[in-house]
């Protein structure tokens, strides 16, 4: 039996108490309880937003018209920050990069090569 769950009231507090309190007696009882929770999970995680900060409009011109992402990491690194990666978020470049210490995320646009969001972590 598995009485640490029935016991921590820190997973009785949750909502889905009925089914992580149930005693499972077998271990098909215990593997179906595991596929329900990662299921439960997954669905979760699904319809939550996207964890991303939400800043991707920067520019309506397509792809092909941009300038070079490594343009906008030499910005970011003309300004100061240590950059650590780089990415493409929506229509915008994502530079990761550190200043005093501290992590900032950068927003350029492609375009122009203009900071349009600063971030600091």
């Amino acid at each position: 039996m598995f009485h640490f769950i029935d016991n921590n009231p820190a997973i009785r507090s949750l909502p889905l108490a009925p089914l992580l309190t149930r005693r499972v007696n077998d271990m098909e009882g215990l593997m179906r309880l595991k596929t329900s929770l990662l299921v439960v999970s997954i669905a979760a995680f699904a319809a939550s937003p996207a964890l991303a900060d939400g800043f991707k409009d920067c520019t309506k011109l397509d792809k092909a018209s941009w300038k070079p992402a490594s343009e906008a990491e030499a910005k970011a690194k003309t300004a100061g920050y240590e950059v650590r990666r780089s990415k493409v978020e929506g229509s915008c470049y994502e530079v990761y990069g550190v200043k005093g210490g501290k992590l900032y995320e950068l927003f350029y646009s492609p375009e122009d090569l203009s900071l349009k969001h600063t971030i600091a972590k």
